[in-house]
């Protein structure tokens, strides 16, 4: 065991600022420290994480990946992610990083390793794993799935050194309103409101043209809005015994609107409902309203982890149940490692994490730079 430092000290509050309170952040991250299944995840990037058999040895894979997810989860570039860790103490101690004997990794390291997740499309195995893990909780995938798409916009203006926008972003139109971007296509059960599958596509990409590829094959009922609407040929093909219960077109072609159908429509949206709730984490908690990156590809591997991240969110007041009867019974599972240098002698937090408490950091950011 490493010796303790005077800034690790510092950092966890030894007695040096005993009028001071735990903050939104410091709960979120608390949360997020114990629910998220590290050891389950580190093993799908390990393969692919240089071993460092010569020359200085790498960063630590969990630490890494812990830095990885605060960037997503406060919207972070890899130089403000590096700024963000220098300036707070509650982010330094959810790393894990002791300024008292070593530096913060700086942004082109951070650059590497997401351009690793990259490289090998481990966006979507980290998905797929997070997927697996809250199965084994009791968090099953049902029998009705809610699919969905949402507008992921993309810089339009032509007025960059290629004189052009991105080739692999599309336009589309929704009502009256142009968009250029990607679309997020899901697929959420009905029942847990969490994402199962994912499909990215530009933004020209009819909804239905993914339906398929959003159905796990054991689908008994499949909801949906009016853009899913006749398309029970598709469903079919990959759940044979799904029923179609997509929203339907309320208005006939001579434009009167049929009243019954409105009715049916309203009742299936109460259900439908839940997969705005990804929506709502992914695009506005997440910060993923507008894309980052050029290409699908990049911006793929985005969508796949922060919906994984979306997934573990959602789920979190019955993970920190299941982690808080482990920790009684001195059970190994690692979804209930307690959390870094915690105090001893602090009184229990509560394990509800604000909704909107991860905006609390980038708005206290925003300020600082200004003043």
């Amino acid at each position: 065991m490493k010796q303790q430092t005077l800034a690790m000290a510092a950092d966890q509050g030894a007695g040096f600022e005993q009028y001071r309170r735990p903050t939104k952040r410091d709960v979120f991250l608390e949360t997020m420290d114990q629910i998220v299944p590290w050891a389950q995840l580190c093993e799908v990037v390990e393969p692919y994480y240089p071993k460092g058999q010569g020359g200085r040895p790498p960063v630590g894979l969990e630490r890494m990946l812990r830095m990885h997810f605060v960037q997503h989860w406060f919207d972070l570039a890899d130089e403000a992610c590096e700024e963000a860790l220098l300036d707070s103490t509650a982010l330094r101690r959810f790393v894990g990083v002791d300024l008292g004997r070593e530096r913060v990794r700086d942004g082109t390291t951070l650059l590497k390793f997401r351009r690793r997740l990259e490289r090998n499309k481990l966006g979507e195995q980290l998905f797929a794993r997070v997927g697996e893990v809250l199965q084994g909780r009791g968090l099953k995938v049902g029998t009705g799935t809610i699919v969905d798409a949402t507008i992921i916009g993309a810089p339009s203006s032509t007025k960059n050194a290629d004189k052009a926008r991105d080739p692999e972003m599309h336009q589309t139109r929704k009502g009256q309103q142009w968009y250029f971007g990607m679309k997020l296509h899901i697929g959420v059960d009905s029942q847990t409101g969490l994402a199962h599958s994912a499909v990215v596509t530009a933004a020209n990409v009819h909804d239905k043209h993914p339906l398929p590829a959003l159905l796990h094959g054991d689908d008994r009922r499949v909801y949906g809005d009016s853009a899913y609407a006749s398309q029970k040929k598709l469903i079919t093909s990959k759940a044979k015994k799904a029923k179609d219960l997509t929203n339907q077109r309320v208005r006939n072609r001579s434009g009167e609107v049929d009243e019954a159908r409105r009715s049916k429509n309203r009742n299936k949206s109460k259900i439908r409902a839940r997969v705005e709730h990804v929506f709502a984490v992914v695009k506005r908690l997440w910060s993923f309203g507008k894309v980052r990156y050029r290409g699908l590809a990049k911006n793929a591997t985005r969508a796949f982890t922060v919906l994984a991240l979306a997934n573990i969110y959602m789920s979190r007041t019955r993970l920190m149940t299941g982690a808080s009867m482990s920790s009684q019974s001195g059970s190994r599972d690692p979804l209930a490692r307690p959390f870094m240098a915690r105090k001893s002698n602090q009184s229990h937090r509560s394990s509800r994490v604000p909704r909107f408490s991860i905006k609390l950091f980038a708005k206290t950011m925003a300020s600082s730079a200004k003043h």
